[in-house]
């Protein structure tokens, strides 16, 4: 009742000074309550005549309080401190009504003060966690991720988690990385993350620890090279020989899949038996010479020594004398006269071998240029090519046909480019390949059906080229020479140019240009490396080029300078992967650049070779292009229907490459592809399908959605990922079906595929392919592979070089053609306008606007008359 009354108390006297009022030295602070153990809040004010504490509204009873009285020695005032207890079943009094709060008011003569609130709450820790980590197998370099949601306490409890029993410290360890939902990812597997992993939560009440769950991390077997062939099981006549491989690159491990195939091949091989030589009978007795003898021969050919047999034994040539040593000695100088006619045999002999000489250098000069290289440095010949004169009233006949029924000489060389250091290549005088022996030719006749698979057969055979594809489907070849040409493989967006001029005048180059399925070549990507384009090759790689070649491909980066670091890899001859251009960064070399537009990337080579795209994300807004197609079977004959839903690198190589797959297995396109921006935010990407008719369908997926692990998208090295929707029809006679496809990434923006289609024996699979300008030529050889006629190129070229004095150069051309970032680039070239004209070529083949291109030039060219008469 005295703490009632003096609460009344409530506002200051008239005229008292403001310092006089009570403050607090020490409030109370949340406390929490664990098990049955009381709690304590004290406060501490001065000057105070009284403290009383207020809990939930309530004053609570005097007897309560623990009072002690002290001085301050500074400032000689009084000094009150008060101390409670709460009980657990104070607090579970109003349990669910309300939190349970207390506070302090000091009184003094001035008036009075409260304290901050203090919280009182029950500490408990629940014992089952709402998620708990599951057991897996994965292939190592895989992604994991351990889920891991902590069981319902006040406070909330901390999490981590235990390797073997041991703390795992994100903060040590690179690749692993804890979400703040708890859960464990490991960026990429290693055999040292194969362990029992427990997800431990903990509070002030209690430690939990969930289910171990025990991830194992397996390796695949793989092939080791083949072993040398070993020698014929016989020295003589028909035997075998075989050679071997191993599975240790690398070797199973944890349950990997053992390598497929023959670990021994074994083929027929023959040796020739060795013969021995024998004499033939001996000649007949030449006639008795100067010297009164005469002689006999024989020789080791009855038969040769053959295969290693042995020679013959003894000699040669028999003498004796033919007088029965009576010798008559022929007379004075007969010698002397057999002499001077022998001396003069040989020179009439020299003077004939050197008229024979002239005739076959003078022959040969008068024919085609020797110095022809081409892929028959793979083992195979090359067709000669007859060049016609053009008549000079018609700029038409600058083509280039070539002849398939002549002779084809073979060669052999180095696969390697030569380089010198840094600088540009220089070509040789001589050959770029030695040929084989002395002019050995051989005849080579085909068929145009025929000739596709002889190149890649040819191809295929040496050891640099033996992952390319065995068939011509992602493959383009030509026959060049100076006037350039362009192979294309449709459908992918992938080219080749050769610009006029590229390949020296008087050589003749069989290029190719294929597409590797991504299984068949392996790319090694460190860290968070990830595959943004095709990987595609041409050759071959021995040959030399005057000017850059433009080798056109399709990417599927987002890119913007502050997100992404993106290089462009070459292979070597030796197999490893370089990094030969860093994009927006000054280049180190003369011999490659590139030029990155939103769909596709222009590399320009001197050097002709393997390459790929590859980008490091530099922050999580760094993104790529996917693009989502969904197919489900064109006919429905039973009760069972799926939808395949494809997760694609938004390239169209790899769309190419899904359609042909579902052709095969009687897919039928739903709609049109749709395009996701897929965020490096280490988020997993999840489909669902929602809004089917349940009366007619039903689903027989478990789970609420399927997921597809974010590194796997991320690395760009699987390129058919997809998930499928099974679903059931309730009776055979439902054939319609309407539903909803969402794909989102987690934590991220939802897109989502709206479906209606139906199930009808009669649906065809639609031919629908992707959308391309592209011809259907595979490869353009001379003017027809060029928009801009040869004769009007050349007259841009001669005009746009020299520098301008209005500035009608090539400079104001790159400008007009919004190609001015690559100003350094050009200007490092002999030639720029050629430079800029054959990026526009690459840019705009087959359907490039001529007239907007004259435009710019005659823009370009007001200030000089002859270009603009170019131009027109």
């Amino acid at each position: 009742s005295g703490a009632q009354q003096s609460a009344t108390v409530a506002n200051p006297a008239s005229g008292a000074s403001p310092d006089l009022l009570p403050h607090f030295q020490l409030e109370p602070e949340d406390v929490y309550i664990v098990k049955n153990k009381a709690v304590s809040l004290a406060c501490r004010a001065t000057p105070a005549t009284q403290i009383y504490f207020k809990c939930n509204g309530e004053w609570v009873h005097q007897g309560d309080h623990v009072t002690q009285h002290s001085t301050d020695r500074s400032t000689g005032l009084p000094v009150m401190e008060v101390r409670i207890e709460v009980t657990r079943q104070q607090v579970e009094k109003i349990f669910g009504l309300e939190e349970y709060w207390c506070q302090c008011v000091a009184w003094s003569s001035s008036g009075t003060t409260k304290s901050q609130k203090a919280f009182v709450r029950i500490a408990y820790l629940r014992k089952n966690f709402e998620q708990e980590p599951t057991a897996r197998e994965v292939s190592i370099e895989q992604g994991i991720v351990l889920p891991c949601r902590p069981p319902e306490g006040i406070p909330p409890a901390e999490v981590e988690w235990l390797r073997n029993e041991e703390l795992v410290d994100p903060a040590l360890d690179a690749n692993v990385y804890v979400t703040p939902e708890h859960s464990l990812v490991l960026r990429q597997a290693r055999l040292a993350d194969t362990a029992n992993y427990t997800c431990v939560a903990k509070n002030i009440v209690a430690r939990r620890r969930s289910s171990s769950a025990a991830i194992i991390v397996y390796v695949n077997g793989g092939w080791s090279t083949w072993t040398q062939w070993s020698g014929c099981s016989t020295s003589c006549g028909r035997g075998w020989q075989k050679r071997s491989r191993t599975c240790t690159n690398p070797t199973p491990l944890n349950g990997g899949a053992f390598c497929e195939g023959q670990n021994v091949q074994k083929t027929a091989c023959t040796t020739l038996c060795p013969v021995d030589g024998a004499w033939s009978e001996w000649s007949k007795w030449s006639e008795c010479g100067v010297e009164c003898t005469h002689w006999r021969s024989r020789e080791c050919s009855e038969p040769a020594p053959r295969n290693g047999g042995r020679d013959c034994h003894g000699p040669e040539l028999d003498t004796r004398n033919c007088t029965s040593e009576l010798c008559t000695h022929a007379a004075p100088g007969t010698e002397d006269v057999a002499l001077y006619v022998g001396l003069v045999a040989v020179a009439v002999c020299l003077v004939l071998l050197l008229l024979v000489g002239v005739l076959v250098y003078c022959r040969k000069k008068g024919g085609l240029d020797a110095d022809v290289a081409d892929s028959s440095i793979l083992t195979a010949g090359f067709q000669p090519v007859s060049i016609k004169p053009s008549k000079a009233d018609n700029p038409s006949l600058l083509t280039i046909q070539p002849d398939l029924s002549t002779t084809t000489m073979t060669y052999q060389g180095s696969l390697c480019p030569r380089q010198d250091g840094p600088a540009k290549l220089q070509l040789p005088n001589g050959h770029l390949l030695s040929p084989l022996g002395a002019g050995r030719h051989t005849l080579h006749h085909s068929s145009p059906a025929a000739e596709g698979a002889d190149f890649v057969a040819r191809l295929s055979t040496q050891s640099y080229f033996r992952s390319l594809p065995r068939g011509t489907n992602n493959m383009a070849y030509g026959t060049f020479n100076f006037l350039g040409g362009r192979l294309m493989i449709p459908n992918t967006g992938i080219s080749l140019l050769i610009p006029p001029d590229a390949i020296p005048r008087g050589k003749i180059y069989e290029v190719y240009l294929t597409l590797h399925k991504q299984e068949e070549v392996r790319l090694p990507l460190a860290g968070c490396q990830t595959l943004l384009s095709p990987i595609v090759s041409c050759g071959p790689p021995g040959v030399l080029l005057t000017r850059p070649a433009i080798l056109a491909m399709g990417h599927c980066v987002e890119a913007s300078a502050e997100n992404w670091s993106i290089r462009l890899k070459k292979q070597s001859c030796e197999g490893t992967w370089e990094d030969v251009l860093q994009l927006g960064a000054e280049p180190c070399t003369e011999l490659y650049y590139c030029q990155l537009e939103a769909q596709a990337c222009y590399v320009f080579t001197e050097q002709l070779g393997r390459f790929a795209l590859v980008g490091e994300s530099l922050s999580m807004a760094a993104s790529k292009r996917l693009k989502l197609v969904l197919f489900a079977p064109s006919a429905c004959p039973s009760l069972e229907y799926n939808i395949r839903v494809y997760c694609l690198s938004d390239t169209q190589d790899v769309l190419k490459e899904v359609i042909q797959l579902e052709k095969q297995l009687g897919g039928q396109l739903i709609g049109t592809p749709r395009v996701l921006h897929f965020k490096d935010s280490y988020h997993n990407l999840r489909l669902s399908i929602h809004d089917m008719p349940s009366s007619l369908w039903k689903s027989k997926l478990l789970a609420s959605y399927q997921e597809i692990p974010f590194y796997h998208i991320w690395s760009g090295l699987q390129p058919f990922l997809h998930c499928t929707f099974t679903l059931e029809r309730l009776s055979t006679s439902t054939c319609e079906l309407a539903c909803k496809i969402w794909v989102w990434q987690v934590e991220g923006d939802g897109q989502s595929f709206t479906v209606n289609f139906n199930i009808a024996k009669d649906t065809r699979f639609s031919d629908w392919l992707v959308p391309d300008n592209e011809v259907a030529t595979p490869a353009l050889v001379g003017p027809s592979a060029f928009k801009i006629p040869f004769l009007i190129r050349q007259k841009i070229i001669s005009s746009l070089d020299p520098p301008g004095t209005r500035g009608a150069d090539w400079r104001t051309l790159a400008q007009k053609l919004n190609l001015d970032s690559h100003l350094s680039f050009f200007a490092s070239k002999p030639s720029p306008t050629a430079m800029i004209l054959n990026l526009w070529e690459a840019r705009h083949f087959p359907n490039g606007n001529l007239s907007q291109l004259a435009a710019a030039v005659a823009e370009v060219g007001k200030q000089d008359g002859a270009l603009f008469a170019v131009s027109e």
